[in-house]
């Protein structure tokens, strides 16, 4: 059964989700880099440092959100971004951002089902995710969609929660997750579920060897996980 952020409601996940980011778009950001003491800056930089070697002159960010680790990715100067995401109040956001920061000439940022993506196939050069493949409804289907359309020899680059494996850390790890984050979460964006939402759907994703597995069977090659902070997230490197 699917993990979803509002219990109580019959609509599906993509739905849910799409309403869960809208919902707390405006605390977003300042949340995610309070909740994770401003590490998740860090993860993006080495994701995004990682890709660096393939030289990708157009970028596919899906899940986009508000556009962080698009924006990231200006990094490689890359001649065009795009960032889809189903939630229209994270991409208000984000496309005040870019445009704040003067690259809105070089990232586009539009509504879009992450797992039906609006591509011709072989589109692009590159195509990366953080924190955006956890919340798919279909994992494998979003996968092959991005395989779909990146281009052959291109690079993928997904960046995601995982579960630490070390017995202590692990423990301290989920008390702070299932008990501080929602409270916290809960103070700041007045929607609880989001953030009780978020550990329950972590433990639930298969990730490690388990999401390499899928990863492969998407129609990724050379596939490749790399642990961050004792393993709260990873980095998954794919090739098509």
């Amino acid at each position: 059964m699917a993990v979803v952020p509002y219990k109580e409601q019959k609509s599906g996940k993509k739905e849910q989700v799409a309403q869960m980011f809208d919902n707390i778009s405006p605390k977003y950001d300042f949340l995610n880099h309070v909740l994770s003491a401003g590490i998740d800056i860090l993860w993006r930089k080495k994701a995004i440092r990682l890709l660096a070697p393939a030289q990708p002159k157009k970028i596919l960010d899906v899940a986009t959100g508000t556009g962080d680790f698009a924006i990231e990715a200006m990094k490689l100067q890359p001649q065009k971004i795009v960032g889809v995401d189903i939630s229209e109040g994270m991409l208000a956001i984000g496309r005040e951002k870019v445009k704040k920061l003067g690259m809105d000439s070089v990232i586009e940022l539009r509504k879009g089902d992450s797992e039906r993506l609006p591509f011709s196939d072989n589109s692009f050069d590159a195509v990366i995710v953080s924190f955006g493949v956890r919340n798919f409804e279909n994992l494998e289907k979003g996968l092959r969609d991005m395989n779909r359309v990146l281009k052959p020899g291109g690079t993928c680059v997904v960046l995601e929660f995982s579960k630490p494996r070390n017995v202590l850390f692990k423990a301290v790890y989920n008390f702070y997750f299932k008990y501080i984050t929602p409270t916290i979460g809960a103070v700041f964006s007045k929607d609880k579920a989001a953030y009780s939402y978020l550990p329950e759907s972590v433990q639930a994703f298969p990730d490690g060897a388990d999401f390499l597995r899928i990863y492969e069977k998407a129609g990724f090659t050379q596939t490749k996980c790399i642990p961050l902070t004792f393993g709260v997230s990873s980095i998954y490197l794919g090739k098509k």
